[in-house]
């Protein structure tokens, strides 16, 4: 069994376009977890009308979309996790590429296509634009480990947990970072995502394509808490 961990809140727009596209791809006895957050609008009852015996829905009172990742990956069975944000579509093909790359590497990132909120296509390849790509300290510097497009072995969230105790670390950023000092990981350049943005999306497309726009001492400040969790890790670890 593997499982798909999406999280969810008020995402009626495009949720069963992202829900179709993923069990299109997954086995039988797969799991999909619906970790949802307190949507007020028709986001449960149309995961409910797609009546999928592999999804399975879980209520959470998070507030927060890292601790609502982290509670459905928690609640996940599979001996292979994916995640997944509620806006995206996945591309044919996702799934057995990462089950076949994950034969031999503990966690994978697969190139997107950046799209806006219609899908049409903006940016063709998120990688050469986001420099993306394996290296601790690279990535502790500027994190192109993205949630959305990762899939990894259990043991990589065991090892994970429990996640820094700070808005300052993604989960996504943590799990890439830990399967790095742990393990193998791996880029994929082939694209296997629609990575949707729209006005509502937590980062925005210029966001992403640019430099961001927080002060200097607040990048500095992130970037630092990054390396000291990284180091206490090691430290702990032995690594």
């Amino acid at each position: 069994m593997n499982s798909v961990c999406v999280t969810t809140y008020n995402g009626e727009r495009f949720i069963e376009a992202q829900l179709r596209s993923i069990l299109s791809q997954i086995a039988p006895d797969d799991e999909v977890i619906v970790s949802d957050d307190g949507s007020m609008d028709n986001t449960l009852k149309i995961v409910d009308f797609i009546g999928d015996k592999r999804i399975r829905v879980r209520h959470s009172n998070a507030h927060y979309f890292k601790d609502n990742f982290i509670e459905a990956m928690q609640e996940a069975k599979g001996d292979i996790i994916f995640l997944s944000d509620q806006d995206d579509v996945w591309l044919p093909g996702k799934y057995e590429r990462c089950l076949q790359e994950l034969r031999d590497v503990d966690l994978v990132c697969t190139n997107s296509q950046m799209t806006d909120g219609e899908l049409n296509i903006i940016e063709p390849n998120f990688f050469s634009v986001y420099h993306s790509g394996p290296g601790v300290l690279k990535n502790a510097m500027n994190n192109t480990y993205y949630g959305s497009c990762m899939a990894f072995r259990r043991t990589v969230l065991e090892a994970a947990l429990p996640m820094p105790p700070t808005r300052e670390i993604g989960h996504d950023i943590w799990l890439g970072l830990v399967a790095e000092m742990t393990g193998k990981v791996r880029f994929i350049d082939t694209p296997y995502l629609l990575y949707r943005r729209h006005e509502d999306t937590k980062t925005s497309t210029k966001g992403l394509l640019n430099r961001s726009k927080r002060p200097l001492w607040l990048k500095i400040w992130s970037r630092a808490v990054v390396l000291y969790y990284v180091c206490k890790f090691k430290i702990k670890h032995g690594k």
